[in-house]
């Protein structure tokens, strides 16, 4: 993926040279695009690769929190059915209210094979969390209260948090932007650069896969594992760039303003009541709170529950309260695992009918992918396997990038008079400037439009170029003139 930069120092190793320079109309020397990609691989290697780590030991400890949760969190999360059968959801939902008085209800996931129900409840002093109260579905017992976020445990919501934003807030989630944007570009351009170098070989296939085990030590060496690996994951590291930054800070904003543009985003559910009679409420001591939504009675839950069984949903399930005595009940289907169940009914338990539906199959296109996206990204669309195929990614981005740096050290100097601490850049400056008329008139306009869809790219992208160019410059004029 991203230092395949740093291999080109050793003279008898050096790729094959770029198209022979051709000199414009003007006068000016042009060359291809190999020592443009050269350059750019580079800086993104040195410069962004540390966030890349960041992002990849994040991810991986988060592609364990299932497993996380089972461990610390079994008492509250799992239940025994022990050939029982599960109790009405309403009395679970009593005994929740019962064990925390205060609050509203937000939500209630009913538990099933061997889960237990979870109750969410919502304060004002709680923030964006929420107050979990997890009941034995067999029993009503409750088994533990937690304070969650949108329904992740402690834990989760902890490395959650971790890999999204370094516990920084909005401002750390400029790293995880950063390491999205320039994901695709490292490793896009680690491939071109090692396909180039492949091309003119035998068994060039061969050679663009596997390390060149024959290569005993040094840089080549490295170089062939460093590469080979990327060719490896590659897709995989383009998919978690493009998910990733769909809900980034900036650049999923942009993503999201063109779902819109394009009608494509997940479909509204319609909770409107036109009946005169409402959603079931009263009982003032069951519901209600502080946040000023109506009392809800707990007994509406099964009457809701049946109705969207009935109509075809299935298990694990989310039952949303209404929002006032004018809205329908709404449950979700949250199966994110293939094949996904995400269909939703909006239910007036009074009336006893379905006032809106939504089905997953119905959704966009656009929004379908997204869906499914996010969910691979966050481990859980193919269950365990999905969980495995992050965290190999993860470790493999890291060796990589280990690799990446090994060559840079490599490469050094070590003559007692040039001695370095690190091997100089692969390519002089100027190769941006230094392109075919055709590819900047191409390019610019594609550099301008990513920069703005993706300003995380494009601006250090831009302070690449700036300093390039400062520098080159600088040593131009304080070069003195051969005569």
């Amino acid at each position: 993926m991203s230092l395949t930069s740093a291999r080109a120092a050793e003279p008898a190793e050096a790729p094959p040279p770029p198209a022979a320079p051709s000199t414009s109309g003007a006068g000016r020397r042009t060359y291809g695009l190999g020592p443009l990609l050269l350059r750019l691989h580079f800086y993104a290697g040195v410069l962004v690769a540390p966030f890349l780590v960041l992002a990849a030991v994040t991810g991986l400890a988060y592609t364990i929190t299932p497993q996380l949760d089972t461990v610390i969190y079994g008492t509250e999360l799992r239940a025994e059915p022990a050939g029982r059968a599960a109790l009405p959801v309403s009395e679970q939902v009593a005994a929740a209210r019962a064990a925390y008085p205060d609050g509203a209800l937000s939500y209630v996931a009913p538990g099933a094979d061997g889960t237990t129900t979870q109750v969410v409840f919502t304060a004002p002093e709680l923030g964006e969390n929420q107050h979990s109260v997890y009941v034995d579905p067999y029993t009503t017992q409750v088994t533990g209260e937690l304070t969650t976020w949108f329904g992740y445990t402690p834990v989760r919501t902890w490395i959650d948090d971790l890999h999204r934003n370094l516990h920084l807030g909005a401002v750390g989630r400029h790293y995880s932007e950063l390491a999205a944007s320039w994901l695709w570009v490292v490793a896009l351009g680690g491939l071109a650069l090692w396909w180039r170098r492949q091309r003119r070989t035998r068994g060039r296939a061969r050679r663009m896969l596997l390390p060149d085990l024959a290569a005993r030590k040094g840089v080549r060496r490295t170089r062939g594992w460093h590469a080979s690996t990327g060719v490896w994951l590659v897709v995989g590291l383009l998919f978690l760039s493009a998910t990733g930054l769909t809900w980034s800070r900036y650049a999923g904003a942009n993503f999201g303003a063109g779902l819109d543009a394009l009608d494509a985003r997940t479909p509204a559910l319609s909770t409107a009541l036109t009946g005169a009679g409402g959603p079931a409420a009263g009982g003032g001591h069951h519901g209600g709170g502080p946040t000023g939504t109506p009392p809800v009675d707990p007994a509406a839950v099964d009457q809701v529950l049946r109705i969207a069984h009935a109509d075809g949903l299935t298990g694990p399930l989310e039952v949303t309260p209404p929002a006032d005595a004018s809205s329908a009940w709404t449950v979700a289907e949250v199966d994110n695992v293939w094949p996904v169940r995400l269909d939703r009914v909006a239910v007036d338990p009074v009336a006893g009918t379905v006032v809106d539906r939504s089905d997953f199959a119905d959704w966009p296109l656009l929004a379908k992918l997204s869906s499914l996206g996010i969910s691979a990204h966050m481990g859980l669309l193919f269950g365990p396997v999905n969980q495995i195929l992050l965290a190999a990614l993860a470790v493999g981005l890291i060796c990589v990038i280990f690799w990446g740096y090994r060559m840079w050290w490599q490469r050094r100097p070590t003559r007692a008079d040039r001695r370095a601490v690190v091997g100089a850049p692969p390519v002089a400056r100027g190769a941006w400037w230094q392109l075919p008329t055709w590819a900047i008139v191409v390019g610019l306009p594609v550099v301008f439009l990513l920069g703005w869809a993706l300003p995380l790219f494009g601006i250090p992208l831009a302070a690449f170029i700036a300093v390039d160019l400062v520098v080159a410059a600088w040593r131009r004029r304080s070069t003195p003139a051969v005569s």
